[in-house]
């Protein structure tokens, strides 16, 4: 893909995010690694909806713009937490953050979506963690994200929302999207009595296809975080 081509598929992720409600009025932000030291990222102060291709920055590693259309746009303050993610792991090539509201809701309440009830999300996304507060747009995200980083492709933030990560950005939005309907089926199980877990047994089976398939990601075998 050209460097068009991804600042086009960004404005049209951003597009479905906004239409999808996981973010408002500016919130969210989104990035791909086009080569190495070399990133566009999302402008600040723009809706999702909003986005075109001209707003999109290009970045380097020291979160410098090398190159903009618009000499009013910015990059988002929260790339740098996209940079981390980028440092701690050469696999990632795209990284998602947004507010999903079934999801934040966990990541507000302070918790970890690791009960492995549905069959489709331990062969996609495994256990959620969530991790430590950290203040917006400085080092600290980074910092509380990057112990994670090695076992997980995605993220709650405490008290503030999601991230996820991926080979290429269509990677990255899907770990998002199935976040989300995961987080709403695990509400409505509530309601109902409350989400039955898989067995171990079966569990391995479901991790052990993952390798026959091919699933690429991060996924430790059984893990649950309190």
């Amino acid at each position: 893909m050209t460097e068009h081509d991804i600042k086009i598929q960004i404005c049209d992720i951003c597009r479905k995010m906004w239409q999808s409600g996981w973010v408002a009025a500016n919130d969210g932000n989104v990035s791909v690694k086009i080569e190495t030291n070399r990133f566009l990222v999302t402008p600040t102060g723009v809706s999702k909806n909003d986005v075109t291709p001209e707003m999109i920055v290009k970045i380097d590693h020291q979160f410098s713009v090398i190159d903009v259309c618009q000499s009013s746009v910015r990059p988002s303050s929260e790339t740098k937490m996209h940079l981390r993610c980028y440092t701690e792991r050469e696999d990632i090539n795209a990284v998602i953050h947004a507010h999903p509201i079934a999801a934040t809701a966990f990541a507000v309440a302070n918790k970890p979506l690791d009960d492995y009830s549905m069959i489709e999300t331990v062969l996609t996304i495994g256990s959620v963690p969530v991790t430590p507060y950290a203040t917006p747009s400085t080092d600290e995200v980074g910092d509380s994200i990057a112990p994670f980083l090695s076992e997980h492709d995605v993220l709650l933030l405490l008290n503030h929302g999601a991230l996820t990560v991926g080979a290429d950005l269509i990677t990255a939005y899907h770990r998002m999207e199935t976040l989300e309907h995961w987080a709403k089926i695990i509400l409505n199980a509530h309601i109902i009595g409350g989400a039955k877990e898989i067995t171990r047994q079966n569990i391995e089976k479901l991790c052990d296809m993952r390798e026959q398939y091919g699933i690429i990601g991060r996924h430790p075998r059984y893990k649950k975080y309190s």
